[in-house]
């Protein structure tokens, strides 16, 4: 999920510092001014911000200026991507003078980094981290063992895509057969006698099933597979099944992995009848869809439905901007929408995983207050401005209102599932990736539940 560039050094830190008012960048042409911006840094508060994905330089250098304006302050943005974040952000707190005061820190290194001292309880002055700001998984996202030890700023989630135009004309298809088989008798004497059946009539029948053509369960889409005489080239249902992110909402409810704040390993339940169940669900859409997992991509799939090849995919909140952009520029030729996931079954619920980016004031900062203003900041102030200038969907539940598919997915992030923050479980994902894997090609299902939940059990 992260490129590896090469990491931002200390002494080019220590450049931009002598270089930067305000958040903006600055060229130094003697060292007279060098010396000179030196001497005016000793005079004013100075934080450094730490980040590791470039797609955010546009949003966080916006916010710098405004913020160091308005405080009169400087804040420092610094693009590290190399793969080994924390540790680097770890020895940049210990060994240099430029001290990362807050950052941006998926929800699942919460733990690693409070134990480290890299993170700390905020102090949500402000009081943002509230259920009116945030949903109860962003809250639960930055929580470790009780204690609010980040600010939700962003998350990533799935939902279903599905192409309307299709799932019209599969209503159609569905009116036209019901309304001949109830009366079957009158309408093959009217079809003989070159009588049409009643217009309004199959308007109306289609009309309702097309309003509840949106599945509720993957039993509905089943439904529709078995039911819909598809274009030629088209599949019902097609999703990159060799994600463990695209698979996960199948078995989330029922697989708890350290309770909702992910944090508790005494909160562990893998080997239960009901996620066998589900797996059992997952295992049996191969023989319809007969997906191959080797050769399936999230990339490929997407572009599949923009051609107008599948009814139904599972996207993440990328596809919102991509689809509404391909509809825009006309390579997509039919209307489409955003739903949120369905259920496994009537009687087995449905719950996807989420992952939340948050921002932590570390605890070897020693312009806390600051940091946390800044965060505090970043996450409602300039929440409306994220997604226009990074791609990232914010985690405050109060912006991106005239949104209709990002408010779905908001939906479906508020009811997912966080990213564990549990170190024993740092590789329980890689696993369980495996594990679906092994079950999508036919492997007994409870045996590999339950060498999942032996594995874990050793590490916990």
């Amino acid at each position: 999920m992260h490129l590896k560039k090469r990491l931002i050094s200390v002494a080019a830190v220590v450049a931009m510092a002598a270089a930067l008012f305000y958040g903006s960048t600055l060229k130094m042409a003697a060292v007279q001014e060098e010396e000179h911006a030196a001497s005016w840094f000793e005079k004013t508060d100075t934080i450094y911000f730490w980040y590791s994905d470039d797609a955010m330089t546009n949003f966080i250098s916006s916010a710098a200026v405004t913020f160091g304006e308005r405080e009169g302050v400087r804040v420092i943005p610094v693009l590290n991507e190399e793969s080994e974040y924390l540790e680097t952000l770890n020895q940049a707190s210990l060994h240099t003078t430029q001290v990362p005061d807050a950052y941006i820190i998926s929800n699942d290194s919460l733990e690693k980094a409070y134990l480290a001292g890299l993170a700390e309880e905020i102090r949500d002055e402000a009081n943002v981290c509230t259920p009116e700001n945030f949903p109860e998984a962003a809250l639960s996202a930055v929580s470790y063992q009780g204690k609010t030890v980040a600010y939700p700023l962003s998350y990533e989630t799935s939902a279903l895509a599905y192409n309307e135009t299709l799932l019209a004309e599969w209503a159609a298809q569905i009116a036209q057969k019901d309304l001949l088989s109830e009366g079957e008798d009158l309408a093959s004497a009217e079809n003989e006698s070159g009588i049409p059946v009643d217009e309004a009539q199959l308007a109306a029948l289609t009309d309702e099933y097309f309003r509840n053509a949106v599945p509720a369960t993957v039993d509905d889409i089943l439904n529709i597979a078995n039911t819909f005489d598809v274009p030629a080239g088209v599949d019902v249902l097609k999703w990159d099944v060799s994600d463990i992110f695209y698979n996960y909402w199948f078995v989330g409810n029922y697989l708890a992995a350290g309770g909702d704040a992910g944090d508790d390993v005494t909160r562990i339940d893998i080997d239960n009848e009901n996620t066998i169940q589900c797996l059992e669900v997952y295992q049996a859409l191969n023989q319809f869809f007969s997906i191959e997992s080797d050769t399936v991509t999230y990339d490929s799939v997407l572009q599949d439905f923009i051609d107008g090849k599948t009814v139904f995919t599972i996207v993440t909140t990328d596809a919102a901007a991509r689809l509404a952009q391909a509809k825009e520029n006309g390579e997509m030729a039919f209307d489409y929408g955003i739903a949120t996931m369905p259920d496994v079954s009537k009687t087995l619920k449905s719950r996807s995983l989420s992952v939340t980016n948050a921002i932590a004031v570390n605890g070897y900062s020693g312009h806390q207050e600051l940091a946390n203003k800044f965060a505090s900041y970043l996450v409602t102030e300039c929440a409306d401005q994220l997604y226009g200038k990074s791609g990232k969907v914010s985690a405050n539940r109060n912006v991106n209102l005239d949104n209709s598919a990002l408010q779905i997915f908001l939906l479906e992030y508020g009811e997912s599932v966080p990213l564990p923050k549990m170190m024993e479980t740092e590789n329980f994902w890689l696993q369980l990736e495996r594990l679906f894997a092994r079950v999508w090609n036919g492997g007994d299902v409870t045996d590999l539940v339950q060498e999942l939940a032996a594995q874990i059990d050793l590490q916990t």
